[in-house]
């Protein structure tokens, strides 16, 4: 059940990051390899964002329409065009993470989540990236 609990919670994070990257003008890719909970981030996203009651968005493993769906959820393993946003809920490091303008990660205190959130710090650090960390 804890599990359970923390997986809601970091997509309800995702949800809220979402809906701000949105209304400031920003097209966003979430990143989520378990197809339930993309399915469930899906839900969220029509019913619980925005004042409008859903925040556009659609589920694909296709070449995602940007100029009509700013927001992009998929279970691919990294963009395939430029993202102002990329919200990384896979385990590993995304592919081709230059194409975001910003990568977010959200980590929460599950200790397979966190070592492996150490592993791609440390690997983005590697790599040049600009790294910030929040803590909320």
């Amino acid at each position: 059940m804890v599990e359970d609990r923390s997986a809601t919670i970091r997509l309800q994070l995702a949800c809220r990051i979402t809906e701000k990257a949105w209304k400031a003008g920003s097209t966003v890719l979430i990143l989520n390899p378990d197809a339930a909970q993309l399915a469930l981030l899906d839900e969220m996203l029509w019913t619980k964002g925005s004042q409008q009651g859903f925040i556009p968005h659609e589920i694909t493993a296709s070449a995602p329409h940007r100029e009509t769906t700013p927001v992009v959820l998929d279970t691919a393993t990294g963009p395939n065009e430029p993202v102002d946003v990329l919200i990384n809920l896979t385990p590993g490091i995304p592919s081709h993470p230059e194409l975001a303008g910003r990568i977010i990660e959200i980590i929460d205190g599950d200790p397979g989540l966190r070592a492996a959130g150490r592993e791609r710090f440390k690997t983005y650090r590697e790599r040049g990236f600009v790294l910030e960390k929040h803590d909320l």
